[in-house]
């Protein structure tokens, strides 16, 4: 199980590529998960459904199951956020682990960058960023692709995911 990471500002349109990315991914035979941070507080079931009422009643984990999925929500109830490289931990074998997020911690990143942010880029100060995918050509001492080479993309992401064992290691030693 190998592991890359997108990160970039808030709008740059990490998720707008991680949709065009996954299906091309999936036909070239990868088999992947996602994690995806998140800076709000987010739902995963919905008010009034069997799934959220134990989770509202105090319940710590709930986890739901049919014939075609099943998920685990995980309430905090205080507790401190949990590190990536505890959440790779949790996810079951793949081929690729893609990222979202989490732009902090240190692990290959590719880094997704919209001038019309108005943000700095995070690859001068950031050593995780194995090519950056713009709007825009910008002098960088990493790759920079378009955001329509999907394919050139993905290539650099499987050339410079790295196993999560390694990524885990680097993580927890921070």
């Amino acid at each position: 199980m190998r592991v890359i990471g997108i990160a970039g500002w808030s709008g740059a349109g990490k998720t707008t590529l991680l949709t065009k990315l996954i299906p091309r991914l999936v036909e070239r035979g990868i088999r992947l998960s996602t994690i995806k941070h998140a800076h709000h507080g987010f739902d995963v079931n919905q008010k009034g459904k069997d799934s959220h009422t134990p989770r509202m009643s105090g319940a710590t984990e709930v986890l739901v199951s049919s014939a075609n999925r099943w998920a685990l929500v995980h309430e905090l109830r205080g507790g401190a956020e949990p590190a990536l490289d505890a959440l790779l931990q949790k996810l079951a074998p793949v081929d690729l682990v893609i990222v979202e997020g989490f732009k902090r911690a240190t692990y290959p990143k590719v880094e997704v960058y919209r001038e019309a942010v108005g943000k700095p880029l995070l690859h001068p100060g950031d050593p995780g960023i194995v090519a950056i995918v713009s709007d825009r050509p910008i002098s960088a001492r990493v790759p920079v692709l378009s955001f329509e080479d999907i394919d050139g993309i993905i290539d650099t992401m499987l050339r410079r995911a790295v196993p999560v064992e390694t990524a885990v290691e680097e993580i927890g030693s921070r």
